[in-house]
């Protein structure tokens, strides 16, 4: 894919100033892009945001339709990112729904009006709950284990319907367990890599809730991204969905042994109570990826955790400052 299809082109990507938001807009901008971030901070973060240039960015939330069309205006492309994360759908389902289901409805309509080429749906592998078969390809079957995967499911189908509807170009990617520089360690929005690396930073056990023999297909920030941008650029979108994945097999309890072995070697993980509606296995089939986008995921888990850690350390030389989170002191 040529960054140059991206030179001057109008983007919106909701969700902007979150984890992989940032970095694709980041990217996006150095292709040429005029970019416009639409985010409501609930978990994005300015600061996020600091080296990707010249920005356009909007406070607000992706439910409002009066401001939808105001920052749709004039755009050839949205990148749909904004969310509500897994676990706060098991304490909030209601608000998930309203960001998730509500607020990608809200988007295609936006986009529908203002007259805007192409949305790229931005999914999640969740939408398959546990695998069935393996490696699971798009046609797995979806069976959502959680309010989260559901909602995220609603919005494929919207954008799927979009397209049948109103002859709106839309594409859904599934991205696949991202991991990399700036994803969260705090609170509900923590993932397991930099939960473990700050547990292991400050001389305690990595948690593991269940036998840590679940697996996830772990893929690094910077894979996930291009096929983000190979999906805005392929030819035909007519609803297609595409998996977005390393297509590699990790068990958790390899991730805490690898982790380990770089920063405290030796230390054990602890074992804990396996968590509700958790999911035993997710290995993508990336072969639609490799065929229709040209996308091959770069970055295996032993070089992203390495290419992690040393930005991690490079980013908080005081571990222990982030112990103050609860749940990562707990968890």
């Amino acid at each position: 894919m040529s960054a140059s299809r991206f030179a001057g082109a109008r983007v919106v990507v909701t969700g902007g100033a979150g984890f992989i938001g940032s970095h694709l807009v980041e990217a996006l901008v150095a292709a040429g892009a005029r970019v416009r971030v639409l985010d409501d901070f609930s978990s994005g973060r300015r600061e996020n945001l600091r080296e990707a240039g010249d920005v356009d960015v909007v406070a607000g939330d992706v439910g409002d339709a009066r401001l939808l069309d105001r920052v749709l205006d004039g755009v050839e492309v949205v990148m749909h990112l904004a969310t509500r994360c897994l676990r706060l759908s098991l304490s909030d389902p209601e608000d998930v729904h309203r960001v998730n289901s509500h607020g990608t409805l809200q988007v295609l309509l936006a986009a529908r009006r203002r007259r805007v080429r192409r949305v790229v749906y931005v999914s999640s592998s969740e939408v398959y709950g546990s695998a069935v078969r393996v490696p699971m390809a798009e046609d797995h079957p979806l069976e959502p284990t959680t309010i989260y995967g559901a909602t995220k499911l609603a919005g494929e189908l919207y954008a799927q319907a979009a397209t049948r509807s109103y002859g709106l170009e839309t594409i859904v990617v599934r991205p696949f367990n991202t991991y990399g520089p700036r994803a969260y360690f705090e609170g509900v929005y923590g993932e397991v890599i930099p939960r473990f690396t700050v547990r292991l930073l400050n001389g305690r056990r990595p948690v593991i809730f269940g036998d840590g023999l679940q697996t996830r297909d772990f893929t690094y920030v910077s894979d996930t991204v291009r096929g983000i941008l190979a999906a805005a650029t392929v030819p035909v979108a007519h609803g297609q969905v595409v998996n977005i994945a390393r297509g590699e097999e990790v068990t958790i309890l390899r991730l805490a042994e690898l982790l380990a072995k770089a920063i405290d070697p030796g230390r054990a993980p602890e074992f804990r109570e396996e968590r509700p509606a958790d999911v035993r296995r997710h290995w993508a089939d990336v072969s639609r990826a490799r065929a229709e986008l040209g996308f091959t995921a770069r970055i295996g888990i032993e070089e992203g955790l390495a290419r992690y850690l040393a930005w991690f350390c490079a980013t908080y030389p005081n571990p222990a400052a982030c112990l103050r989170d609860e749940m990562v002191r707990n968890w």
